[in-house]
């Protein structure tokens, strides 16, 4: 299989870490793609940070994956913590979209991460009512 971007070994083990770590908060792993050299690049980790935070944190104009793991309260009282893989898509340069874009499939198939929330509209678009209808459908 042709590969645009490449993932390499070290952000796939720091992804593995991050997969594989109990929390009873929200936690995120921010991800962007070295254009010049086409190859994923691990931007921050961010420990007990809320959604809004979070928001604020990514760039205006420039693409993210966010692998996200979320304190979720269930209608019952009981808590999970699934993982969501965020992809921030503000409206930005094309051909960086587009390059974006193309990685998804790859990305979302090395963290393994089913649930997909899309975000284009920036911060207004990653809200706590969004992301828990996306985990809960």
């Amino acid at each position: 299989m042709s590969h645009t971007v490449d993932i390499p070994q070290e952000l796939k083990d720091s992804i593995r870490k991050f997969r594989f770590t109990r929390r009873a908060v929200n936690a995120a792993l921010v991800v962007k793609i070295n254009k010049q050299k086409l190859i994923m690049e691990e931007v921050e980790r961010f420990d007990n940070i809320s959604l809004e935070d979070l928001a604020e944190e990514l760039p205006e104009s420039s693409p993210r994956y966010v692998v996200l793991s979320y304190n979720l309260v269930h209608g019952d009282g009981r808590t999970s913590s699934p993982l969501v893989l965020i992809n921030w898509a503000p409206a930005c340069e094309t051909s960086l979209l587009t390059l974006h874009a193309s990685a998804l499939l790859d990305f979302q198939s090395t963290v393994d991460i089913s649930k997909v929330l899309e975000v284009r509209d920036g911060a207004e678009g990653l809200t706590k009512s969004v992301l828990e209808a996306k985990l809960l459908s």
